[in-house]
């Protein structure tokens, strides 16, 4: 292949999926608008027609958004690429650093930050803006520097020797350093769930053993009928942030966690609040998360062993408007990219996910009341600002959870 045809299919790729999303969501907002003044027949004993207005503004709002965002982060690819700052970020570092490795870290280092940089302005307006005009922000402008702050830190610690690692190994294993790199980000993987619940999760929120006794053990006893075992059930301090809702497991083998939001137990009574932890054991049950890394663990055993041939190819880099070609400058091209050419695929995956999120539903039905979990999904559509009307086609693509009115609807016949 040469590089000018290269070139034209990752321009075309690029164009066709930008619309494609952009299309998506004007279908959305299109959609959401139309149905914003009656709501759902489903739902009208339910949810009042103020906080379905409000629902539906809130989409209406962030889906606007994410069309802005989704251009800015097609146009910053093509200057990255095409317009040559990858190159010259390459060049300098070249002619800063001899070693390959040395060169080849900070050239991925330099263009995280500055990507980091350019998407900062983003993060800003969603969290004091759109999230605020909606009332769901709590978080300060001190809390957001400090977050920023730890963040950059934690990857710089855990970050740049996983980095450092993976280019030696491209650099020292031959044609075979893929399958090397594939076994080192699998255990850094397993390592990183298994201390994210006690290490890392903290440095961000507060983890507080769950206090209500009664709820305490009504949840022991659904644990033990479920045959799941954890290292502790837990409150964090999501309203420091948001006023989100949401509830979680999170760990492998002895550190796992349950975790729920102070303010889901807020929504929730407790009757409710059992039926979500057991859809959350439904996922346990069925071996959803085992899945999903096993899945997960196969497509990057095929992308590093793609990346492994792409990267001896010329016209791989010439076509991305790159001059020389290494490892580093391989891997971080080929990671750039490849949302670019597997757009295509983002409904399958979304798919699968809501496939798992009926599974989950249908345990949840049997271990607690059907009903009860129909409530709580009504609480946090209605106290979350979920729209009740979202576009087939945008749901379809997206939506890694079923629509409101097709999930209630298949928990009813549960029922």
């Amino acid at each position: 292949m040469s590089a000018s045809l290269f070139s034209l299919l990752f321009l075309s790729a690029l164009c066709l999926g930008t619309v494609l999303h952009l299309w998506l969501q004007w279908r959305q907002i299109c959609h959401v608008r139309k149905y914003r003044t009656s709501v759902p027949a489903e739902f009208a004993e339910s949810i009042p027609l103020e906080s379905h207005q409000r629902s539906a503004d809130y989409t209406l709002t962030k889906s606007r958004f994410t069309q802005v965002e989704t251009l800015f982060e097609a146009l910053l690819l093509l200057v990255f690429t095409q317009g040559g700052i990858i190159n010259w970020l390459d060049q300098t570092s070249r002619g800063l650093f001899s070693s390959p490795i040395a060169s080849g870290l900070a050239l991925i280092v330099v263009f995280a930050l500055l990507n980091a940089l350019l998407m900062l302005p983003f993060a800003v307006y969603s969290t004091f803006s759109v999230e605020a005009h909606y009332g769901f922000n709590n978080i300060t402008p001190r809390l957001f520097i400090l977050d920023q702050i730890k963040t950059i830190t934690l990857a710089t610690c855990i970050g740049l020797p996983l980095i450092t690692l993976i280019l030696w190994l491209m650099e020292k294993m031959g044609n075979n350093w893929w399958l090397w790199v594939w076994l080192t980000w699998v255990g850094f993987s397993v390592f990183l769930m298994l201390v994210f619940p006690t290490w890392i999760a903290p440095l961000f929120n507060k983890f507080s053993p769950l206090e209500d006794q009664s709820l305490k053990t009504s949840i022991e006893n659904l644990l033990a009928r479920c045959g799941f075992k954890s290292s502790g059930v837990f409150v964090m301090d999501g309203s420091r942030r948001s006023n989100h809702g949401n509830a979680y497991f999170t760990g492998l083998g002895k550190s796992k966690r349950i975790v729920f939001f102070d303010t889901l137990l807020k929504q929730l009574d407790e009757p409710e609040i059992l039926a979500v932890l057991a859809h959350e054991l439904g996922h346990f049950r069925h071996r959803h998360v085992v899945k999903r890394l096993a899945w997960t663990f196969t497509i990057m055993l095929g992308l590093l062993w793609l990346l492994g041939q792409l990267m001896h190819q010329a016209w791989f880099y010439q076509g991305l408007g790159v001059t020389q070609g290494s490892t580093a400058v391989a891997l971080l091209l080929f990671f750039l990219v490849l949302p670019v050419f597997s757009f295509i695929f983002a409904p399958i995956g979304s798919w699968l996910s809501r496939r798992q999120e009926f599974e989950a539903d249908a345990y949840a039905a049997k271990q607690a009341q059907a009903s009860d979990l129909v409530a709580a999904l009504v609480k946090l559509y209605r106290d979350n600002a979920s729209t009740l009307t979202p576009d087939p086609l945008y749901s379809m693509y997206y939506y890694t959870h079923p629509p409101a009115t097709i999930r209630i609807a298949a928990l009813k016949s549960l029922g």
